[in-house]
């Protein structure tokens, strides 16, 4: 069974996915430096847990 994402972390993930697509990649580390430069995220858990999420669906954008 996979992780249960929050619906908050989600939504942001789909918006930031909708609008700059194209500058997202495959490393987590590079999309946690764009997810703080894009959102007004101050938490360091929720911005990580959507720059996985991100990560993941640029990955895998069928399963998610």
């Amino acid at each position: 069974m996979g992780n249960i994402r929050q619906t908050h972390i989600k939504n942001i993930a789909f918006r930031l996915v909708e609008n700059y697509g194209d500058v997202f990649t495959t490393d987590f580390d590079k999309n946690k430096l764009l997810v703080s430069q894009y959102t007004t995220i101050e938490g360091k858990v929720i911005r990580n847990r959507v720059a996985g999420y991100v990560t993941r669906k640029i990955r895998y954008p069928k399963l998610i």
